[in-house]
């Protein structure tokens, strides 16, 4: 069964390949013909060498990665329903019911008060190279276009420039910069720079400095997230800073005090250490008294974010969410990933996105039909386009009021560096070139964004934030389509019923009717 779903022991992503392509035994992915005197190409010959490298995706820093398993059941499993009768959140009047006329603003928190111009948001892009190299795309595009951007784990920790007295955080330039670009852009008050923390962020109180010093209102609790099942991970190749990491309280591997570790790499046996978080342990009583200091410490919205964990933990969250009375609970199913996640984990732990939403779903009606407060959700676990979201808000209505994504959005906002960089050096490549020679050419948005902007300022922004932003346009005009060819044209009017399952065993997982069940009661009473 599992060489249904899984590809084992070669992949892009550890840099292995098989040396017989054509002919892998399903059940190992090994060579059906292992001969003695193979380099080593596949996963297990370069792991006889490099050892625990080979867990991780490579080369760590300039890429992103997600799981490649294919999972019985995702999202392809389901087909938007269409109709031709009336409309909902407009007049039926085809010349008011178009398609620009959709509304995707979305307000939610305990008084309603954060807005989003569109239903989605980055839900934690932490201590990573890929974060902080494009994070100036990432944040100023969120903040344009009216999203929701997540400071992950571990930013305060990471900063070397990070002042620490008493264990406590007091000044933190990463931090800073990360928070006021996204401040800075930000218009008619629409998304919100939020601020996560793990364990180590939490012993810091990077939470209560952002609170109290960057006038930060949103602060995220993390259990964990869909591409592992342990904490946060990044490479280190200086020596130096591997022992101040340590020192500041992270699971640094090797020890980087160790003099024979010390000796290996300075004589280059290996060239990268780990830098890990904790495992969290949660207690109900643990939880409440954070959620009563971060209250205390200024917090007006108080989010919790969850993976791919067993059914019991995704309930756990459900309740203490409720009982808490938290704002947002973003869930993140199995196979997503952004930065230095374990590969063999990432593909095979945890509830994948449609079975785990599925639960959240059943879960939280339960509550709801208990009379418990719930708090507004977002689902997370590898999307990319409008389908995909719109799917994810029906298959989660009522509660589910954003879409997380974080893997599209970096590539978005990389492309969008990576073409302003060409256009700088004047090297820009054939496929760009045929749209133009300057940003304004280029960038479908920037007429746009020049005129609202004016001159000077659109002139200061950068590439990748403009790659953001017009990903984000097109994410905009796709999913308006969508919604008005299902007569839905405010995002509160989304509902399961948009939605029909393929498959049966999609129908089962789901709660969605099969597609040939659906209608079946009207379509008796229009026969008769």
């Amino acid at each position: 069964m599992m060489s249904t779903f899984s590809k084992i022991n070669a992949s892009a992503a550890t840099l292995t390949k098989n040396r017989t392509e054509g002919s892998i035994v399903p059940s190992s992915g090994m060579c059906v013909t292992c001969v003695d005197g193979c380099i080593g190409m596949c996963e297990i010959g370069k792991s006889a060498y490099r050892g625990h490298e080979v867990i991780y995706p490579q080369p760590f820093g300039v890429i992103t990665t997600a799981g490649e398993k294919t999972y019985p059941i995702d999202h392809s499993h389901f087909s938007i329903m269409g109709g031709v009768v009336g409309a909902q959140g407009i007049p039926a009047d085809s010349d008011q019911a178009v398609f620009p006329a959709v509304s995707l603003e979305v307000a939610f928190g305990h008084d309603r008060g954060l807005k989003f111009r569109r239903p989605w948001i980055i839900p934690g892009i932490g201590s990573t190279n890929i974060a902080k190299n494009n994070w100036e795309g990432l944040a100023i595009g969120s903040a344009l276009a009216g999203t929701g951007l997540t400071i992950g784990e571990n930013v305060a920790g990471m900063d070397p420039d990070a002042v620490i007295e008493n264990g406590r955080i007091v000044d933190c330039v990463d931090l800073k910069r990360r928070v006021t670009l996204f401040q800075r852009y930000q218009r008619d008050g629409y998304g919100a720079i939020v601020v996560q923390a793990n364990i180590e962020d939490t012993r810091l109180g990077a939470q209560e400095y952002a609170l109290e010093h960057l006038g930060v209102q949103c602060v995220e609790l993390k259990w964990g997230q869909g591409a592992k099942n342990i904490g946060g991970e990044v490479k280190i190749r200086n020596l130096k800073q591997a022992q101040w990491l340590a020192e500041r309280g992270y699971l640094v591997v090797p020890d980087p005090t160790d003099p024979d570790v010390i000796r290996d790499f300075e004589r280059g046996a290996f060239l990268e250490f780990e830098r890990h978080s904790r495992v969290g342990m949660v207690t109900e009583e643990a939880f409440a008294r954070r959620v009563e200091e971060l209250r205390r410490a200024g917090a007006k919205y108080i989010f919790l974010k969850t993976g791919a964990y067993r059914p019991a933990d995704l309930a756990r969250a459900l309740v203490f969410a409720s009982r808490y009375e938290l704002d947002l609970l973003t869930i993140d199913g199995a196979g997503g990933g952004t930065g230095m996640s374990p590969w063999r984990m990432m593909n095979e732990w945890g509830v994948p996105p449609v079975y785990l939403h599925s639960l959240a779903y059943h879960y939280a009606q339960r509550l709801a039909e208990a009379g418990r407060r719930l708090p507004a959700m977002a689902m997370a676990g590898g999307f990319t386009f409008e389908d995909q979201i719109f799917k994810a808000l029906a298959l989660g209505a009522p509660w589910v009021k954003l879409v997380g994504m974080a893997r599209a959005p970096i590539a978005a906002a990389m492309v969008g560096k990576t073409i302003g960089r060409s256009i700088d050096q004047n090297m820009i490549p054939v496929y760009v070139e045929r749209f133009g020679h300057s940003r304004d050419d280029i960038f479908v948005t920037a007429g746009h964004l020049r005129r609202e902007l004016g001159n000077d300022e659109f002139e200061r922004i950068p590439a990748g934030a403009l790659g953001l932003y017009t990903y984000y346009e097109r994410l905009d005009q796709g999913l308006r389509q969508l919604m008005a060819g299902s007569r839905k044209f405010a995002l509160e009017h989304i509902a399961r019923s948009d939605l029909a399952a393929l498959t049966r065993e999609a129908a089962e997982v789901s709660g969605i009717p099969y597609i040939a069940d659906v209608d079946r009661d009207e379509v008796d009473k229009l026969l008769a």
